[in-house]
Parts: C-alpha cells; structure tokens; sequence
C-alpha cells in the first residue's frame, strides 16, 4: 500500500483490560469470550516456583479451563526455547496461549501461538512479514512494567551466542491483553527501575522515529511518558504503591503500542548486543544505553525533545534548545534517582569488548534506520565509550 505524506497507519489489539487483581477471576474472564478449554500458559521457572500463577492457574481450573503450563522461558531465549515450547503444546493439544511473565514470556507465547499450528519453520517468519496463515487465541498478561511486548507485533529471539534476531508480523499482535498491576508488586527496585526506564526509551524512540511516527502514535507517546516519569521514583521507592504500579504497567502498555507502530532505534541496536554477549537484561541495555543517544541525537531531535520537556515537566526553557538540555538534563537526573546501573562498568562489560559491541550493533540496520541521525560503526563506538 502507498501512502501519502498525510496518511497513517495504526494498528494496535483489539482488547486491554486494566483491572488490579484480575488474575483471580482469570477463568471467569477468558470464559466470557471463548469456548476452548485447553491452555497454555508460557512463563518462565522463577515465576512458577514463587507462585505468581497460582491464582491464575485456579480460576482458571475453576472455571473448566484444563491447564498445561511450560516454564523454561529465559532472558534472550534461544531458538531451542521455542522449539520446546511448540513441541509442548502440540502434545498438550492446546486451543489457547497465554504469556504470563517478561517480555521474553510473552514473546515466546507469541510464537507458540503461531507455530503450534503453522507447517512454517521459525527461520522463515524472521524479518517482517514474513508469518503466514493464523494462530491460536493469545492473551498477554505482563508481570513487569516494561517491554510493552503485550501490545507489540515483535518477537525477538536469540539465534547464536552473541545474536538476536526479530520477526515482525500482524499475527503477532494478542487477542486480548489483561493489565493486573498486582502482579507487578513483587518487583524489587532495581528490576522496577531499569523495566521502568525501557519503557521510556519506547515512548521516547517512538516520538522521534523517523518513520511511520504520527499523530497516534506521538499521543500515546507522550502519555506514557507522563505516567511513567511522574511514577518511577514512587514505584522505586514504594514497590506497594497501587496508585504508581498501576500507572506505571499503563504507561509501558501505551509505550509499547506507541513503538509498535512507530519503530524504535539506535538505544535498542546498541542494547542488543549488550544482551547477547554479557545477559545484560534487555531493560537494563536500553537504560545504559539511553543517556548518550539522547545526547548524540539531540540537534536532529531538538524540537520533538523540548515538546517531552514539557511533558515531563523539565524547568529552564526558553527556547527548543533549552527545552531539549533540560530533557536529557531531566532524564539523567531521573535514572540516577531510581537507582539503575548507569555504566558499562557497573554492569562488568569489559572496555576492550566495545569495539566488538560495535561492530555488532550494526547489523541492527532495521532499528539503526528508524534513527534521527546516520548511526555508523565509529558513532556506535563513541556511544559505547560515553556509556563506559
């Protein structure tokens, strides 16, 4: 389809409920709007073994859902993770997928959802749009206030040790998307802090993306950005505050349906390779990151940044320059209240693995192009070396 210089595109799920303490009434829920009875929640270990899906496992039980649950979801998982999760539900014979956890869980649902009943392999659906045919019901239930992947049309999968690679499609968005902030409560504050900051970056990528961005987009931006600055610190320092939990897994939602249409950038392909050689979780890269890109984008990006300084309510503007310091000046302040690792260092990345880093953050040309500014392997390097 081509469009004009006027036209827009928006896409997003069709349903979000937002409702503290919903997993407890799970069944009652999912039972209102399907009849199939088998289900998959994909989760990962950690979740399971303290409990987080109890409730959601006995309402669903109660109200005559029969469950199967696959846990071994793990940070940056792997194409062998999908593959066993597929495998699991083809012999469970599942008729629904539910991703409760991360991003990397709800990830992965997507993709069980999809392959579960596909003759494709997963090495053809890399790129965009590359998924054909349909999928299984999928609901998304985030259990952090981040990545926004409840909302998203993205999966990303490790397929080597140091790579990641993403596949893109309309298949992937959830049928229903259900935002318990409960589940959030558990969260300690260095995990509440950089899940936290992630969510920024998509809200703040998505505003100065240089393609697809508009009008719907930019709105939805600008709100999560609201919510998520005005409520990280008390969410950081209060991990009971229902008021800022709740604001907070709203927020990430509205910044992942802003990025989902509006693609983020180059905070995202230099995070990449941070997770793939060192683990570093992927909020965690894109807060580390995040600092010097604002800084190396801010004369391409000045007039969209001085409008966030008034979304988050940055002093000492009297100009878009100014407006523009005092957001970078404004976000650096907040990432060093909340308590979130800000160096390379701090999070044991070697200075000598920069260059590799670099050299890696390049083949990320589907994000790099989305950028405000040309980012090339010498930029990708410097930017590194400010994050040291």
């Amino acid at each position: 389809m081509k469009m004009s210089p006027q036209s827009m595109l928006f896409e997003t799920v069709p349903s979000i409920l937002q409702e503290w303490g919903c997993v407890h009434r799970l069944g009652q829920v999912m039972a209102s709007w399907t009849d199939r009875r088998n289900v998959l929640i994909v989760t990962d270990a950690g979740l399971h073994k303290a409990g987080v899906l109890e409730p959601a496992k006995v309402s669903l039980v109660a109200g005559g859902f029969r469950v199967a649950v696959f846990d071994e979801v793990v940070a940056d998982p792997p194409e062998s993770v999908v593959s066993r999760c597929v495998e699991f539900a083809r012999s469970a014979e599942v008729d629904v997928v539910i991703g409760l956890g991360g991003g990397s869980s709800m990830d992965i649902a997507k993709l069980a959802a999809v392959l579960t009943v596909s003759q494709q392999s997963l090495a053809e659906m890399y790129g965009i749009g590359n998924v054909q045919g349909v999928r299984l019901p999928l609901v998304q239930i985030p259990t952090t206030a981040g990545t926004g992947s409840e909302v998203t049309n993205i999966s990303i999968v490790s397929v080597n040790e140091t790579n990641k690679m993403g596949i893109v499609a309309r298949q992937l968005y959830a049928d229903r998307v259900i935002l318990d902030a409960e589940l959030t409560v558990g969260l300690p504050r260095s995990h509440t802090a950089a899940t936290g900051i992630d969510a920024m970056v998509h809200a703040i990528e998505a505003y100065t993306s240089k393609h697809k961005k508009n009008a719907i987009s930019d709105a939805l931006a600008r709100e999560a950005l609201r919510l998520l600055a005005s409520n990280l610190i008390p969410a950081c320092e209060n991990g009971q505050d229902q008021r800022a939990r709740e604001a907070m897994l709203l927020g990430a939602t509205l910044a992942g349906q802003a990025f989902a249409n509006a693609p983020v950038a180059a905070v995202h392909a230099l995070a990449y390779p941070l997770g793939g050689h060192f683990h570093i979780p992927h909020g965690l890269s894109n807060a580390l990151m995040l600092a010097p890109v604002l800084r190396f984008n801010a004369e391409a990006a000045v007039s969209q940044y001085s409008e966030l300084a008034d979304v988050v309510g940055a002093a000492g503007k009297s100009n878009a320059a100014e407006g523009a310091a005092a957001f970078i000046e404004f976000m650096d302040d907040l990432m060093d209240r909340s308590g979130a690792p800000r160096r390379l260092r701090d999070v044991d990345v070697p200075r000598s693995s920069l260059p590799t880093l670099a050299a890696d953050a390049m083949k990320q040309q589907r994000l790099l192009l989305n950028n405000p500014v040309v980012v090339d392997e010498s930029d990708a390097l410097h930017l590194y070396e400010q994050a040291y």
